[in-house]
């Protein structure tokens, strides 16, 4: 299990599969976190197929983290991979539910 650089706000814990890499995103999504998610998702895409975000322990989402989610979801797509996010919780929800973005969760 690989861990991301020290933030004070989100830490990332990745789990590499033969068909799929898992990264527990736990704390906060936020501006000063974002760059975190986007550094370590988009050099999974050309690696592997399926990258499954786990937001179990993701503690608050606001407009930075949501635009993080799209652009590693577009940025997936681009590269023939597919982006799922799972355990996604109520707050999370109603935010992605609001900006009609659904679609990101599986």
């Amino acid at each position: 299990m690989a861990l991301t650089p020290a933030n004070p706000e989100l830490k990332l814990e990745t789990v590499k599969t033969s068909e799929e890499t898992v990264i527990r995103c736990i704390g906060k999504m936020t501006y000063t976190s974002a760059e975190v998610l986007r550094s370590a998702v988009r050099p999974l895409f050309p690696e592997t197929k399926c990258v499954v975000l786990d937001l179990k322990d993701m503690t608050y989402l606001d407009s930075f983290g949501l635009g993080a989610l799209v652009g590693a979801y577009l940025s997936a797509r681009r590269q023939d991979c597919h982006l799922k996010l799972i355990n996604v919780n109520q707050q999370a929800q109603q935010i992605i539910r609001i900006t009609n973005l659904s679609y990101l969760i599986e």
